[in-house]
């Protein structure tokens, strides 16, 4: 059984910078795919970045040249480096793995505000 558990996540001016981790545990494929995504109340859950496990990476328009994913393969972790955050950018914030295309799974999630 996979699981994924975000930590990082917290209150900050705008302007501020955060540092999401996302630590996935159990039996892991090394095919895969892992990423970040929001929802803010009310709204869909949108994505926000992804990285292979060869890393490369793709982000949201709305991310590009603010957001930063990584992850370290050693420990089946992946970061994402907020900084010049925005109140748009407040939301719940959760971590997505993706083995081999197919399965998929879900952290619980991690509150990130952004105060004007």
């Amino acid at each position: 059984q996979v699981q994924l558990v975000e930590s990082g996540g917290g209150l900050v001016q705008v302007g501020g910078s955060l540092r999401l981790s996302c630590a996935a545990s159990g039996s892991i494929d090394s095919i895969n795919v892992m990423g970040w995504y929001r929802q803010a109340p009310g709204k869909q859950r949108d994505w926000v970045a992804q990285i292979t496990g060869d890393g490369r990476t793709t982000y949201a328009h709305s991310v590009q040249g603010r957001f930063t994913i990584s992850r370290d393969n050693a420990k089946n972790t992946v970061f994402l480096q907020m900084n010049s955050l925005k109140p748009e950018d407040t939301a719940v914030y959760y971590c997505k793995l993706i083995e081999r295309g197919v399965w998929e799974y879900w952290g619980q999630g991690t509150q990130v505000t952004v105060s004007s």
